[in-house]
């Protein structure tokens, strides 16, 4: 499945790198500001180019910020599904090799806060937001992640070290048992979790789930 953004921007010309600074920039003023209250003007003062520029690139706000995060999400995609290919393609110890999946899984992205903050936003602001921007970041990231890790959990199956009769309601599982108390206790990667405290969530999520669903 690509993860490649599905954005409509305008980009007539202008250079690579202008491209570039507004797009940081934009990721860190949606990100300190919101999206109802980030402005063009302060992303333009931000890239240290001229609103004009900004609007040779996007056809507007709400373009930038699509854009913005579907960007993001391809790039956090990218390496979530790079870490659920490494972290369920060779299990040896089942209870050991998920739970340490769960915790690599449920520590944020160093190179990703502006991401998390931008997500932190979508939560917050999700009822002012236009379905447009919803939608691309749920298709950009959110959902090939669950499809990639649909495909390792179903491979677990096919092993035989996992057994259901509703693969996609075992992965909602896995993701609600193992990774979203701890998101939710974080509040979304805004504050970390002490190590034991997330030793602890995840280890009880992974062995209830196993509970339900060990072959």
């Amino acid at each position: 499945m690509s993860t490649e953004p599905s954005g409509t921007s305008r980009q007539r010309g202008g250079l690579p790198e202008k491209r570039k600074a507004i797009a940081a920039a934009a990721r860190a003023v949606f990100a300190r500001e919101g999206y109802t209250r980030a402005s063009v003007d302060a992303i333009a003062a931000e890239a240290g180019v001229s609103k004009r520029t900004i609007y040779n690139h996007y056809r507007d706000k709400e373009e930038l910020f699509l854009l913005t995060i579907q960007e993001s999400a391809v790039a956090v995609a990218t390496a979530h599904l790079d870490l659920i290919e490494h972290g369920l393609r060779d299990i040896t110890d089942l209870e050991e090799d998920l739970t340490a999946f769960g915790r690599a899984w449920a520590v944020p992205l160093p190179d990703f806060e502006d991401h998390f903050a931008l997500v932190r936003v979508i939560i917050a602001e999700a009822a002012r937001l236009p379905e447009a921007v919803l939608r691309g970041w749920l298709e950009a990231g959110p959902r090939p992640v669950t499809a990639g890790l649909t495909k390792s959990i179903g491979d677990l199956v096919d092993r035989g070290l996992l057994v259901t009769d509703d693969l996609d309601e075992t992965v909602r599982h896995f993701v609600l048992l193992v990774n979203t108390e701890a998101l939710e206790q974080s509040f979304h990667h805004a504050i970390p979790l002490p190590a034991a405290d997330l030793d602890h969530l995840v280890r009880s999520g992974v062995r209830t789930f196993l509970r339900l669903y060990r072959a």
